[in-house]
């Protein structure tokens, strides 16, 4: 009897050791038990990214895109049935849940239509248009000021660009001056974004 209850406790006391034996230790090949990966980091999933890039100004997503606001205003100029339209005024948008990161971009047209077009910065793909009244939106210009600037928005952007040491225009509205037309180019640099203007003979405006 004694035998038996000295051996139940021989085996009590040994049962625990056992069981901390069989837990696999770092760098070993023992049994895992779930804690051998608690300190695991978390598989990759994007949504850091994807947050920090919601937390980005427009200007900041505007410099990474794959599409550059000249092609974009190309690609809205050569929409349409009417020949002769020229963009005037160009806005990047951020993505929502319903559009994609696009230029929203209002072409002219000489019969004085205006129309907007919306192309995907990362495609560069056309995937909105909608007429817009033109008296909204430049109720002192008419179709003949832009027809007769010799500085396009095009080339407006480029001088912008240049002004600015290299950054990349992804904003571009428009003004009277006197007659003429004058722009407003907003460029994303490194770490800043600037306003740039220029006028109807292509000189910048400080």
């Amino acid at each position: 009897m004694l035998r038996r209850l000295a051996l139940s406790i021989s085996l009590m006391a040994f049962g625990p050791a056992l069981a901390l034996a069989q837990t696999a230790v770092p760098g070993t090949t023992g049994p895992a038990t779930g804690n051998a990966t608690t300190n695991a980091p978390p598989p990759a999933t994007g949504k850091p990214a994807t947050k920090a890039a919601s937390d980005m100004k427009e200007w900041q997503i505007a410099k990474v895109a794959k599409v550059s606001l000249p092609q974009a205003l190309s690609t809205a100029e050569a929409q349409g049935e009417e020949k002769g339209g020229r963009a005037i005024y160009a806005d990047f948008e951020k993505a929502d849940s319903k559009d994609p990161a696009h230029y929203s971009v209002k072409v002219v047209y000489p019969s004085g239509k205006l129309i907007e077009y919306g192309i995907n910065a990362d495609t560069g793909t056309l995937y909105k248009t909608e007429n817009q009244p033109i008296e909204r939106y430049f109720t002192f210009l008419k179709p003949a000021n832009f027809n007769e600037a010799k500085t396009s928005l095009k080339d407006a952007l480029a001088i912008a660009e240049q002004k600015a040491d290299g950054g990349k225009a992804y904003e571009a509205s428009v003004s009277k001056d006197g007659k003429a037309v004058q722009y407003e180019i907003k460029v994303a640099g490194a770490d800043k974004e600037q306003t740039i203007k220029v006028g109807p003979d292509g000189k910048v405006i400080d």
